[in-house]
């Protein structure tokens, strides 16, 4: 993996390490013993990125959720499931790569896997359109939920877009519909549906693959209606003010579990899942499946039943 970008809050950490790295370098050059200086060091920057992630603001949390080496679907169907075989097209005009899906296994039960597709250089990121589907990849997305519904298999949907695609081409073909479309037939799917927000949820463009039964979170991801900079634009005028923003969307996964919108947050390694795609990929499978066998064991009726339930009880409020 290659050398990982640090953030803005994460400058201290950077310069130990690099003291760190130092000593290693001298102790290699001069043959000296430095392990009780190393062992201080590491004992140092442990504290550090302990103490600095355990308080992240909201803000900073939009950085980690965005940090351009966070694991992305791809990442997490290599190390979570087996035999992944890809589907491609939306069966009316083209295959959307922002969209990736197909069937996969988990512990060896066979399910629907979809999810949103990032890139990891400039040429990756056109190919996937940096994320942001098209009305084709919704219309890919369900049509691989109708076919998981058809064999009756469990459905788990990867959310991590900034939003659906805004150009004049995609509202051309129908984007508000497409993902109107996947919200209406998603609360009626007759399958067990699972989504988790791996990185940035993004608006309509995430919800569109986030009407399930469950609703995980990793613990740096965010989800909202749109991303603290737009929201700073509206309220005031200035994308400057971003960092109130983010405090008033609620968009980080503590926020979310406590308002009942997230039923899960999986704990991610201190540093955050950038730093250990292994370790993140571990928590979860394992948090995945317990929550399918859990849905797997309702009835369809119970199951959707509950799902109705969930989102009829999202956004209540009372006069006081």
């Amino acid at each position: 993996m290659a050398a990982t970008p640090h953030l803005e809050f994460e400058r201290d950490m950077v310069e130990v390490q690099e003291q760190i790295d130092q000593l290693l370098e001298l102790a290699e050059k001069k043959g000296i013993d430095v392990s009780r200086e190393l062992t201080e060091m590491r004992e140092k920057l442990q504290t550090l990125r302990d103490e600095t992630y355990r308080n992240l603001s909201p803000i900073d949390q939009v950085q980690v959720a965005r940090h351009p080496r966070r694991p992305y679907t791809k990442d997490y169907i290599e190390r979570v499931f087996t035999d992944f075989i890809e589907l491609h097209g939306d069966r009316s005009y083209r295959d959307d790569a922002a969209i990736v899906g197909g069937w996969a296994r988990l512990d060896g039960e066979p399910l629907m896997l979809i999810g949103h597709q990032k890139g990891r250089d400039m040429k990756a990121n056109l190919h996937r359109n940096f994320g942001m589907p098209h009305p084709e990849g919704y219309r890919k997305a369900l049509r691989l939920m109708r076919l998981a519904e058809k064999f009756r298999r469990p459905v788990v949907t990867f959310i991590d877009t900034p939003g659906a695609y805004p150009g004049i081409g995609a509202e051309k073909r129908g984007q508000a519909e497409a993902i109107a479309m996947n919200l209406r037939e998603m609360a009626r799917l007759r399958t067990p549906l699972v989504s988790v927000v791996i990185g940035e949820g993004g608006s309509g463009g995430a919800l569109a693959l986030g009407v399930t039964d469950r609703i995980l979170m990793l613990e740096h991801s965010i989800y909202s209606v749109i991303s603290p900079e737009g929201c700073a634009a509206i309220l005031w005028r200035s994308a400057d003010h971003r960092d109130k923003a983010a405090e008033a969307l609620k968009l980080t996964s503590s926020d979310l579990h406590r308002l009942g919108i997230c039923d899960e947050v999986i704990d991610e390694p201190v540093g955050g899942a950038h730093t250990d795609w292994d370790g993140t990929s571990a928590r979860l499978r394992t948090t995945l499946g317990r929550h399918l066998q859990e849905l797997v064991a309702m009835s369809d009726d119970e199951r959707r039943k509950l799902r109705w339930a969930k989102y009829e009880a999202m956004g209540a409020w009372r006069d006081r």
